[in-house]
């Protein structure tokens, strides 16, 4: 049985060490294991939801869609291997990190696994996702919502 594509998002984070190098490092890496990716432009953004951010400093961040034959599992297990090869060490919640790469969105897929949750949980409410996510896939659909990246990224701002 062959396997269909399916189209992925991932988030691109970085706030310790050589940030762009981390960042076009994970990029390289995903081309290397998805097509048709395409990436959007590289933001700097304050650290979010964290009890100190003067502790931390800014992040970058971007997104990056493509197509792949990977299971959602098989991916974020990719992921997490590429996030620990740049030396991403998970102290804590939101913990400054060498590298964050987040699933956010697998085609239309709905998954509630205590490992794996996708959509991504929280990126509705992220304008460090939405934004860069807007610029490279604004029509695509959340399928929990039904609504597009880009009117996602609209509500969130209209809220601010």
């Amino acid at each position: 049985m062959a396997s269909s594509s399916v189209r992925v998002a991932v988030a691109l984070g970085s706030n310790l060490g050589d940030r762009h190098g981390h960042i076009h490092w994970a990029i390289a890496r995903l081309r290397e294991r998805l097509s048709d990716v395409r990436v959007s432009t590289i933001i700097e953004t304050p650290p979010f939801e964290v009890p100190d951010p003067d502790a931390q400093g800014p992040y970058l961040n971007g997104a990056l869609v493509g197509t792949t034959d990977a299971s959602p599992d098989e991916l974020l297990a990719f992921l997490q291997a590429l996030e620990a090869e740049r030396g991403r060490a998970r102290l804590h919640r939101n913990a400054a990190r060498t590298l964050d790469l987040d699933l956010i969105l697998c085609g239309d897929a709905v998954l509630n696994g205590p490992a794996l949750m996708v959509p991504h949980p929280r990126f509705r409410e992220r304008t460090f996702v939405l934004a860069p996510l807007a610029e490279v896939a604004g029509d695509w659909r959340d399928p929990v919502t039904g609504l597009t990246v880009t009117a996602l990224l609209q509500r969130l701002t209209d809220r601010a």
